[in-house]
C-alpha cells in the first residue's frame, strides 16, 4: 500500500513534526497528547492519526522516554510481554499482582490509539518515539522534540469525594480505570466518579479493598465504555496452561469453575457498595466469541440503574446482593446468571439470539434472582419458541431461584419456559422456578400450561412478598431521592 499521510490534529503537531522528520515535508502528522496550559492527563492514551487506515506491524517498538532520556514506558510489537498489564491494582486470591491481557495498539478507522502499561507520573515532561515498521509505510518518529508533552502537576486530593473523568483530557483523568485508582485501598466513605461524554475503550476493574464508589456516566446515549474481553482473552481458556499463583480470581463463590473466569468481565467489581448509573457498558466480543460479560459484579449491595448492558453471552453477572432498575440487558445465553441473590425491576431484557435468558446458581441459604415488572423482548429476526427463561442442572445447582412476577414476555419464550437437566422434576424438589401474570406484550395472560409440573404459579399473596426488593435483598434498604430509586446501607 502506499505511505500514509497523516492528518493534523493541531497546529502545533504539524510545525513540529514537519521539522523533525527530513524528506516528509508534504505530509502532515497529527499526534496526542501534545503540552498545554492545564497540563495531560497521567492516564490518557496516545493517539496517532491517518489519513487512510494505518496497518499495525509486528515489530518495532513505541516508547515513552522522561526528559532526561530514560524510559518511562515500552511497547514493542515482538514481544508478547508488552500485551500484559496491570488493571486496577488486581490482586489474585494468592495475593500475587494478576496480569490482564489486553491490546497495546488498537487500529479504529484512520486512526491509532496506544494504551500504555502504567499511568505516568505527575509533573513530568515526556516525549515519544516510533520505531519505522510499527505502522506500515510510516517512517516512524525518532526526534525528542517532535511529540513532546508535560503532564498536570498534582493528582486530586487522596480525600475527595468526587472525581471526573474526560476522554478530550478536561477531567481529573481521562480513562475510567484512572478515577478508579484514584480512590484509597480501604476508602470509607462515597466517592462518585463522573464520566463525560464519549466512548472509553478500556478494561475496568475494582478490586475487594474499594468500596463506596458509584460511576456515573452522562446518559446512556452519551457515555459508552467498551471492550471486547472474553474468556478467550482473560479467562479459563487463556489461562489453562498458566501457574494459578496469580491468576486464581479472589472471593470465589464456586471454587472449580470460578478459578479464572472473573477475569474476563470488561468491568469487574470485586468491591462492596458500588453504583452505576446513566452509562452504556458494551462488551464488543463477536457474535460467537466466548463467554464475554458486559458486567460483572461479585460483591454485596452492588446496583445498576439506568444502564443499558451490551453482550452476546454472559452479559450480566452478579454474585453477592445486586439491584438492577430502569436498565436494558441484551444477550443470548446466559445473559443474566451468577450465585447472587438478584432483584431486577423496571427493565427490558432482550434476546438477540436462540437460547436462555438466566442460568442462577443460588445455594439453599441464598435467594437467588427476582424479576418484577420486567420486559422480555428479542431481536427483529429472532423466531418464536426460540428462547428459554432459564435453565439449570439440577444435580448441581438444586436450589436454583428464577421468579418473574408481572413480566410481559414476547413469542420468542419457549411455551415450556424452563430447561431442566436431567428433565426430571423428581430429581428436582427444590428448584424455584415460578411465575406470576405473566402476559405477552399486549397485556394478554400467557399460556403457561406446558410449563415443567415442578414450575409453579405463584398466589397473589406470595407475589406480594416477592415483589418487596427489601424482603428479597434481605434489609437492604430501597428508598427515593429526587425522583430516582437508590439503594443505600450502613457506613455509605
Amino acid at each position: 500500500m502506499p505511505t500514509p499521510k497523516l492528518v493534523a490534529l493541531a497546529v502545533t503537531a504539524v510545525i513540529a513534526l514537519s521539522a523533525a522528520i527530513a524528506g516528509m515535508a508534504s505530509a502532515a502528522t497529527g499526534i496526542a497528547p501534545l503540552g498545554s496550559r492545564h497540563g495531560v492527563c497521567v492516564d490518557r492514551p496516545l493517539r496517532l492519526a491517518f489519513d487512510q487506515p494505518p496497518q499495525l506491524g509486528t515489530t518495532g517498538t513505541i516508547q515513552v522516554h522522561r526528559a532526561d532520556g530514560t524510559i518511562a514506558d515500552s511497547i514493542d510489537l515482538a514481544d508478547p510481554a508488552s500485551n500484559e498489564r496491570t488493571i486496577g491494582d488486581a490482586v489474585s486470591d494468592t495475593g500475587e499482582p494478576h496480569l490482564f491481557a489486553y491490546h497495546p495498539v488498537m487500529v479504529t478507522g484512520n486512526a491509532a490509539a496506544i494504551y500504555l502499561h502504567h499511568r505516568l507520573d505527575y509533573g513530568r515532561t515526556y516525549y515519544v518515539t516510533v520505531d519505522p515498521g510499527v505502522f506500515g509505510g510510516f517512517p516512524g518518529i525518532q526526534d525528542p522534540g517532535a511529540w513532546r508533552f508535560t503532564t498536570r502537576a498534582a493528582p486530586p486530593s487522596p480525600r475527595a469525594r468526587h472525581l471526573t473523568v474526560d476522554a478530550r483530557g478536561a477531567g481529573d483523568f481521562c480513562t475510567v480505570q484512572g478515577a478508579i485508582d484514584a480512590v484509597p485501598l480501604g476508602n470509607r466513605h462515597r466517592v462518585t466518579v463522573d464520566v463525560r461524554p464519549g466512548r472509553y475503550t478500556e478494561i475496568v476493574y475494582v478490586r475487594p479493598d474499594r468500596p463506596y464508589i458509584t460511576v456515573r456516566g452522562a446518559g446512556r446515549d452519551r457515555t459508552v465504555i467498551e471492550y471486547a474481553n472474553n474468556d478467550v482473552l482473560n479467562g479459563d481458556t487463556h489461562l489453562r496452561t498458566a501457574p494459578d499463583g496469580p491468576n486464581v480470581c479472589p472471593l470465589r463463590k464456586l471454587p472449580t469453575p470460578d478459578l479464572h473466569n472473573c477475569w474476563r468481565a470488561m468491568f469487574g467489581v470485586d468491591a462492596p457498595d458500588f453504583t452505576l448509573e446513566n452509562i452504556t457498558l458494551h462488551n464488543t466480543t463477536p457474535f460467537g466469541g466466548s463467554q464475554a460479560e458486559a458486567f460483572r459484579g461479585n460483591n454485596d449491595r452492588i446496583a445498576l440503574r439506568h444502564v443499558t448492558l451490551r453482550s452476546f453471552q454472559d452479559t450480566l453477572r452478579l454474585q453477592g446482593l445486586g439491584y438492577v432498575d430502569h436498565s436494558y440487558i441484551e444477550g443470548d445465553v446466559d445473559f443474566i446468571w451468577g450465585t447472587g441473590t438478584i432483584y431486577v425491576r423496571d427493565s427490558e431484557i432482550r434476546s438477540l439470539h436462540a437460547g436462555y435468558v438466566t442460568q442462577i446458581r443460588n445455594d439453599d441459604a441464598h435467594f437467588g434472582a427476582v424479576f418484577v415488572r420486567t420486559r422480555l423482548t428479542r431481536a427483529p429476526d429472532l423466531a418464536d419458541a426460540n428462547v428459554y427463561l432459564g435453565r439449570i442442572e439440577t444435580l448441581r445447582f438444586p436450589f436454583s431461584q428464577v421468579v418473574f412476577i408481572d413480566t410481559a414476555m414476547d413469542a420468542h419464550i419457549r411455551p415450556a419456559g424452563w430447561l431442566l437437566t436431567p428433565n426430571d422434576c423428581a430429581q428436582a424438589p427444590n428448584l424455584r422456578f415460578w411465575e406470576y401474570h405473566s402476559t405477552d406484550l399486549a397485556g394478554r395472560p400467557v399460556d403457561t400450561s406446558s410449563r415443567p409440573a415442578c414450575s409453579q404459579q405463584l398466589t397473589d399473596a406470595a407475589a406480594a412478598q416477592w415483589r418487596d426488593p427489601r424482603f428479597v435483598l434481605g434489609g437492604w434498604a430501597v428508598t427515593k431521592q429526587h425522583g430516582t430509586d437508590v439503594t443505600s446501607s450502613r457506613g455509605s
